[in-house]
C-alpha cells in the first residue's frame, strides 16, 4: 500500500508537517517495506489555491491514503471525491506516522480539520495563480467560509484593506482576487465533474 505523508524534509525521519497544502514535501511510502519517494510540494509557495494544487498532486501520485496534521475544506473535498482517505497525525516523524497508521492508531478524518486559507498570511501584491493567471498575494487567511466550495469566498470576506491610502489599491486587488476565486471555483467544479465521469 502506498501512502502520502506531509513532511518537513525528504526522509523517513523528518517531522510530519502540521499543514497539508503548504507542507514543504510529500513522502510517498510503501507500507510493506518502507521504501519511499520524496516529492517537493510545488504548491507550497503558491499565492492561492495551494490546497487544491497539493491535493491534485496527491491524486496524480496514485496513493491510497494521506497522513497529515491539518487539511482544509477544498483539499479534503477533492481527496474525498477521489476516495483517498485522510488520517490525522499530530506529531512525530514520517516513519512513526506510518507505523501508527499500520497499527490503526491514527484518526481517520470525516471532514476538514482546518479552515480555508488557514496556511496563508499577509503577502505582497499579485502573483501567478493556480492553473495560470493572476493569483492571491494578500489575504489574512481568515477562512470564515463553510467547509466545501463556499470556503473560497469565505476567506475573501475576511480580507480587508489595512486602511488609509492603500484603500483604493486594495479595492482593485480585491476585485482581482474575486475574479481569481471564481476562476478557481470553476476549475474545482470541472475537476469534480470529470472525477464523477471517471468513476
Amino acid at each position: 500500500m502506498r501512502v502520502a505523508v506531509t513532511v518537513e524534509g525528504p526522509e523517513l525521519d523528518a517531522p510530519v508537517s502540521p499543514v497539508f497544502g503548504r507542507c514543504p514535501c510529500f513522502l510517498l511510502v510503501e507500507t510493506d517495506d518502507f521504501s519511499y519517494e520524496a516529492r517537493p510540494n510545488e504548491a507550497a509557495g503558491a499565492p492561492g489555491g495551494a490546497g487544491i494544487q497539493a491535493a491534485q498532486a496527491i491524486v496524480n501520485a496514485a496513493v491510497e491514503a494521506v497522513i497529515t496534521g491539518q487539511i482544509g475544506p477544498n483539499a479534503f473535498a477533492l481527496l474525498q471525491a477521489t476516495q483517498i482517505p485522510v488520517y490525522r497525525c499530530a506529531g512525530g516523524t514520517a516513519r512513526q506516522a506510518v507505523e501508527a497508521f499500520l497499527r490503526g492508531e491514527l484518526e481517520r478524518l470525516g471532514g476538514p480539520s482546518a479552515q480555508a486559507h488557514a496556511g496563508m498570511s499577509w503577502g505582497a501584491g499579485m502573483g501567478p495563480g493556480a492553473w495560470g493567471g493572476r493569483g492571491m498575494g494578500a489575504g489574512r487567511g481568515a477562512g470564515r467560509g463553510q467547509p466545501g466550495r463556499a470556503g473560497w469566498m469565505g476567506g475573501l470576506r475576511g480580507a480587508q484593506a489595512p486602511g488609509g491610502a492603500e484603500a483604493s489599491g486594495s479595492a482593485q486587488e480585491l476585485a482581482g482576487l474575486r475574479e481569481e476565486v471564481e476562476r478557481l471555483r470553476q476549475q474545482v467544479d470541472d475537476l469534480l465533474k470529470r472525477l464523477d465521469q471517471l468513476r
